[in-house]
């Protein structure tokens, strides 16, 4: 950001918009400045995304031009031609999926339009302005785009905090079955992991080749997805702790694990110390004596299910995590 309110997108749009302007004047096009209203639509996120609708931007302009063409040399310069050119031809574009470069299209032929004739040097005209305005958008998109490792960190960051405040959450519920939680956790997880896919996407979609670099966005990627995954294990968890009504006495030992795997999660390794407490603690829990009424059995039949899908959470910490270390 620029002054805390001009995006980087902005900054490479103006560029641009102004280096289209002036190759085409330098070129001595009719409506040079046509050329930066192209280049602005042509700007994208992403190299991957750059290259993909600057050609299917071009194909959909010369596909309109051909048609507009030949709609104005028969019928004339007429508004309901016009009209007829955008019935016949928006759907074909689209067909041809070129959908991206429908407004592109309609620009270059709108420029057709105000000229009042159709020759050759219209034309190449249209077709030079069309390529000054998209290669420029094209080469600013290709020179740079900002690296998203640092905000990858910071979105892990609060992921992982995130999931340590609902095992604590979790916890302080096992030790007092009438606390109330709102769950907002939960909800704050989920867009944090949405937005970490979101930006490890748009950081692979810069990678034109391949690199070591782009084997440490795939990481960046999966990792997200591993927590996405382990997300829906703890919905599941939830779940099974809503039928946790009562405070039984070894609730508090149940409630240790999650303490721990509150801070277990906020580690960059697979730790297993968690592991190892379930594994200390599940056969002291089927050894206790069988239960005296019908709440206890139900609490008991509750908490494991929740060892069990505990181990599943596990399971794929154990093993994503062991992939997907990620340099600092």
């Amino acid at each position: 950001m620029l002054f805390g309110f001009v995006g980087f997108r902005v900054i490479k749009t103006a560029i641009a918009a102004i280096l289209a302007i002036i190759v085409a004047d330098l070129l001595g096009l009719d409506n040079h400045l046509g050329a930066g209203t192209l280049s602005i639509l042509a700007v994208e996120v992403t190299r991957k995304k750059s290259i993909s609708s600057t050609s299917a931007r071009f194909f959909a302009s010369i596909v309109s031009l051909a048609v507009a063409s030949c709609l104005f040399v028969l019928f004339g310069f007429h508004l309901w031609v016009l009209a007829a050119y955008i019935l016949l031809t928006f759907p074909l574009v689209a067909r041809l999926n070129f959908k991206q470069g429908i407004v592109t299209s309609a620009v270059v032929v709108f420029h057709l339009y105000a000229e009042g004739q159709v020759t050759l040097d219209i034309l190449w005209n249209e077709v030079l302005l069309l390529s000054c305005g998209l290669g420029a958008a094209t080469l600013v998109n290709l020179a740079y785009m900002p690296k998203e490792h640092e905000k990858l960190w910071e979105i892990r960051k609060e992921v992982d905090a995130c999931f340590s405040a609902i095992f604590l959450q979790i916890s302080r519920n096992l030790r007092d079955a009438s606390y109330v939680w709102d769950g907002k956790e939960m909800i704050d997880t989920a867009a944090n992991i949405e937005g970490g896919i979101a930006t490890a996407s748009k950081a692979l979609e810069n990678r034109l080749l391949p690199s070591e670099e782009e084997k440490v966005e795939e990481k960046w990627l999966l990792y997200f997805y591993m927590r996405k995954t382990q997300l829906d294990s703890i919905q599941n968890l939830m779940q099974l702790l809503s039928q946790i009504y009562q405070t039984m006495p070894y609730n508090q030992l149940v409630a240790n694990l999650f303490e721990q795997l509150s801070e277990d999660v906020k580690h960059p390794l697979y730790t297993g110390t968690t592991e190892r407490l379930l594994n200390d603690l599940e056969p002291q829990f089927r050894e206790l004596p069988l239960p005296t009424t019908r709440e206890e059995l139900e609490v008991r039949a509750a908490i494991l299910q929740v060892f069990r899908e505990l181990r599943v959470y596990l399971k794929v910490a154990k093993k994503d995590k062991k992939e997907l270390t990620i340099e600092g």
